[in-house]
């Protein structure tokens, strides 16, 4: 005789399970910066991407298990060649496929005894900073509009916490990418893990290049960027901390001392 399990606790079981499997991964970031859309993800593998181009102007970003994503990168890319070859190129947007994934990881969530362990971001770049787009899609198909920056993963609240004290709209793709960093190196217990380039996969949406604007930073070039990132961001953090100490010295409360008068 089968067991009876109401509907709310089988969402809720589904929804437990689905959770623990992205946990079991690593966390992704993706903010804009002052020429486009960048992504940063941990990521040893130089073959497995988490990160890909799905369109024109629009890339696709994911945390979670590697072949079920894959799966829904390469269905997002064929949804967008049908639909651009059979209406116009304008016609594929970041919101169109926001919708068509949430369609799709809602049935699989409902219909499916397995949910997919999955959390996923579209996002297209605009002329104007104010016309770019990101969405956030998690497994049962909720769609969230982003706006600034998302993170994703297990620990995505702390890392958007991170995020939120040094995000500011217009930064370079140096200090962008460095507080990417900050964000997904910072540890639960207050540690921090050093990233280096062969453990990063970046890419971005560049807005001043025609027609395909993504464009994967490796090599050289990322590993410039991940020195000059570290190096602002010690440099910032020698300020703070001498003018403090000047502070200290000439006897007054350093700077934000709550008990400064």
């Amino acid at each position: 005789m089968p067991f009876y399990v109401s509907p709310e606790q089988q969402m809720k079981d589904k929804a437990d399970y689905a959770r623990k499997g992205i946990a079991r991964g690593r966390n992704s970031v993706v903010l804009q910066y002052d020429e486009g859309i960048l992504f940063v993800a941990p990521n040893p593998s130089s073959a497995l991407h988490k990160v890909s181009e799905i369109y024109d102007r629009i890339a696709f970003a994911a945390v979670g298990r590697y072949n079920e994503y894959e799966n829904l990168r390469v269905a997002g890319v064929r949804f967008a060649d049908t639909r651009g070859y059979q209406y116009a190129r304008e016609d594929v947007t970041a919101r169109g496929l926001a919708n068509w994934y949430a369609q799709v990881l809602g049935s699989i969530f409902t219909e499916s005894n397995k949910p997919y362990e999955v959390e996923i971001v579209v996002a297209e770049v605009a002329e104007t900073a104010a016309g770019d787009q990101m969405y956030r899609i998690t497994f049962d198909g909720s769609v969230a509009d982003e706006h600034g920056f998302v993170a994703m993963g297990g620990q995505a609240d702390q890392v958007a916490g991170v995020l939120k004290d040094r995000y500011a709209p217009g930064l370079s793709m140096e200090a962008a990418l460095g507080a990417a960093i900050a964000a997904l190196s910072g540890q639960g217990n207050g540690e921090r893990t050093e990233i280096n380039a062969s453990q990063l996969e970046v890419a971005a949406l560049v807005r001043g290049r025609a027609h395909r604007t993504f464009r994967r930073i490796t090599g050289a070039r990322l590993a410039e960027l991940l020195a000059r990132a570290t190096a602002a961001d010690g440099t910032g953090a020698a300020g703070q901390a001498a003018e403090a100490a000047d502070s200290s010295a000439a006897g007054e409360p350093p700077p934000g001392d709550a008990t400064a008068p």
